[in-house]
């Protein structure tokens, strides 16, 4: 006997995706469909749509880390399960998280002993970090000001003009930045906390400090050790750091690490216990996944400070050889620093022809490359730059591969008709924007030198903090 079987329509367990009606179907975009698909037709078809995302590794816009060894997935596949709130479940994985927090507290030179337990937390980034930091500022003042029997409902929080969106949303306490996400700059934190000591000691204040090291906090331990920004400044209460940035670990993982216990407020940790113990938390989440906690426990461990340098050394040097390739050409001014976050930061000298840096950055999408074009804060917006971040991932190859093909976009360029301007120079300004000229005697064009030009760069720069200054730091 001939056993046969009939096939509905939905069933395609016998035939390719391609040769069933889920490719062509649109997917749903707003509503969730009323019958299921195959899991093969799922993966499929979301595979596919994938395939028109760039590629992680070419995304020279993001400081995010996008590569790991392959044995690091694996933990991370093998703990994606894992909630990392369930400590007394998952007690291995708590440990973990704090030997994480004890070694980034003496990379920062916290004052602890050798087995002393530092204080700070794992978080989902570093504006959660942020987030908490900031808190525990604004309730340590609180509790101060409640004690003098002084007002404590308008607290005052002093930002650099390269404040980060994630400061703009809290806007309540004193912080500083290693690392600008703009020009890749770091800021002069010990100066900062030296001006201060002066002004706490002749106003009676107690202002401190917190030092936003989301992108330099895992740099500069490693490639400038002897830069005092860090916990070896007396006024520095609270750092924080992105480890999926330059900790090298898959998005999704911050710290931030508090000088001592004192600098955390008793009444921030929230004791829950309906889990099966007593659990101490002062996370503004609470469910998450494990996964990143357990990759960069295995990330420190793996490269130790030995491997960490290398790594951040190879970042500093396939910069320098992207910076000297671009300078090269003989288009670019270079507005980054040398000593900073690894990135380059660069703007067209000659904009004559009417061609930008937005149309080199969109033209070098048809290679591959993701490399972001933009303006600088207000009052600063004149100075249009593209920058290339220099990740763990991105080698001394793909660094020449980038000038060769920036190059390539330049002859394109170079190509085209010249683009209809009616701006005219005044003594080097275009309608508000510094050009690469002056205008001379007798109507002659006379080039800057590049000197000439950062310091109009500078002086722009220097307008706008103290715009920022006069408008929201009242008190200095």
């Amino acid at each position: 006997m001939v056993l046969s079987k009939n096939f509905s329509q939905s069933d395609v367990s016998m035939h390719s995706t391609f040769a069933s009606r889920y490719v062509r179907e649109s997917l749903p975009r707003y509503k969730m469909p009323e019958k299921s698909i195959p899991k093969e037709a799922a993966f499929q078809i979301i595979n596919d749509e994938l395939m028109l995302d760039g590629k992680p590794r070419l995304n020279l816009a993001s400081f995010v880390t996008t590569w790991m060894e392959p044995e690091c997935d694996k933990l991370i596949m093998d703990s994606i399960n894992k909630n990392y709130v369930d400590m007394d479940e998952y007690p291995v994985t708590t440990e973990l998280q704090n030997r994480c927090v004890n070694m980034i507290a003496h990379l920062f030179n916290a004052p602890l002993g050798e087995s002393e337990v530092a204080v700070g937390v794992g978080t989902v980034g570093s504006s959660e970090a942020i987030m908490l930091a900031g808190l525990a500022f604004k309730r340590k003042w609180q509790n101060r000001r409640k004690a003098e029997g002084k007002p404590y409902d308008k607290p005052n929080i002093v930002t650099g003009a390269n404040v980060q969106v994630c400061w703009e949303k809290f806007a309540r306490y004193f912080r500083a930045i290693l690392g600008s996400t703009l020009n890749g700059e770091f800021e002069d934190v010990k100066l900062l906390n030296d001006l201060l000591l002066e002004k706490n000691k002749i106003t009676g204040w107690d202002t401190s400090i917190h030092v936003d090291a989301a992108s330099g906090g895992f740099i500069a331990p490693f490639l400038w050790p002897e830069l005092e920004w860090d916990f070896r400044l007396p006024l520095v209460k609270s750092i924080n750091v992105s480890g999926h940035k330059y900790g090298l670990v898959y998005a999704g993982v911050g710290w931030v690490i508090w000088r001592s216990k004192e600098d955390l407020p008793e009444e921030l940790i929230f004791h829950i216990n309906y889990l099966g113990t007593d659990q101490p938390t002062f996370t503004l989440n609470f469910s998450k996944g494990s996964s990143q906690i357990i990759a960069q426990y295995y990330q420190l461990i793996r490269l130790g400070y030995e491997g960490y340098r290398n790594v951040m050394d190879n970042c500093h040097e396939n910069a320098m050889v992207l910076k000297e390739g671009l300078e090269k050409t003989g288009r670019f001014k270079i507005v980054s620093k040398d000593n900073g976050v690894p990135l380059v930061a660069f703007s067209l000298k000659d904009k004559s022809r009417g061609h930008d840096e937005f149309e080199i950055s969109e033209t070098l999408r048809r290679f591959g490359w993701i490399v972001p074009a933009y303006t600088m804060p207000a009052d600063a917006k004149h100075i249009t730059v593209l920058r290339v971040v220099i990740r763990e991932d991105f080698s001394r190859t793909l660094a020449e591969r980038l000038v060769l093909d920036i190059t390539k976009v330049l002859h394109e360029l170079d190509a085209l008709p010249a683009k209809p301007s009616s701006k005219k120079s005044v003594n080097g300004v275009e309608n508000g924007k510094i050009s690469g000229s002056l205008e001379g005697k007798n109507g002659t064009v006379v080039k800057k030198t590049a000197m000439e030009t950062q310091r109009e760069i500078t002086a722009y720069w220097k307008n706008f903090v103290m715009a920022k200054k006069s408008d929201n730091n009242k008190i200095c």
